[in-house]
């Protein structure tokens, strides 16, 4: 074992201990989201869950009261990979969605990493109630948001004071390869370019 090797990584993504998580991105709030803060999180949840599929990481979806807010963005669904877990939920946190907690444990994945809408709300949440359930939280700060700037900083800054790891799309993407020697680098590489 190298020097390096023997370092503890608990703060790194692992792709065998991650979980993805895609909060609430639905077509009523999409709508009422600044355009160029759309596009930037749909690139970059888009590019999070061709990883996740290409590496097998586990990928949840919820959606926020879907009668009132709409259905989970099309563009999205269709990159849901094979068996990726959907729950329907009243409650801002998804913890309070059923059965979303014992599925969760299921998995035995110990990271999550966490995408969507609002950030200040649901996201917000999420994070402080799986981080209190004993997972380790990264929140993807270019792939959340909120329909106002300043609330979506405030959220940022709440959650990494909280000891939430506030990350952003590439290092996610690099830290679940961890090498470029990976045998899916170059597909990985050539969607963040």
């Amino acid at each position: 074992m190298t020097p390096m090797e023997s370092v503890s990584t608990a703060r790194l993504c692992h792709a065998d201990q991650s979980a993805l998580l895609v909060v609430d991105i639905q077509n009523r709030l999409t709508a009422a989201m600044p355009a160029k803060v759309l596009a930037r999180i749909q690139r970059n949840v888009e590019t999070l869950l061709k990883a996740a599929d290409l590496l097998q990481i586990p990928v949840i979806a919820t959606e926020q009261y879907p009668k009132g807010l709409g259905s989970m963005e099309p563009s999205l669904v269709e990159l849901l990979p094979k068996g990726a877990r959907r729950y329907e939920k009243t409650t801002f946190s998804c913890a309070g969605a059923p059965d979303f907690v014992s599925d969760f444990e299921l998995l035995k994945r110990k990271q999550i990493i966490l995408t969507g809408m609002e950030t200040h709300v649901c996201v917000l949440q999420t994070a402080l109630d799986l981080m209190q359930l004993g997972a380790t939280v990264f929140v993807v700060a270019d792939a959340v948001c909120s329909r106002h700037r300043d609330n979506y900083e405030v959220a940022i800054q709440r959650m990494a004071a909280e000891g939430i790891i506030v990350s952003v799309t590439e290092s996610i993407l690099f830290e679940w390869l961890q090498d470029s020697k990976h045998e899916s680098f170059k597909d990985i590489q050539a969607r963040i370019r």
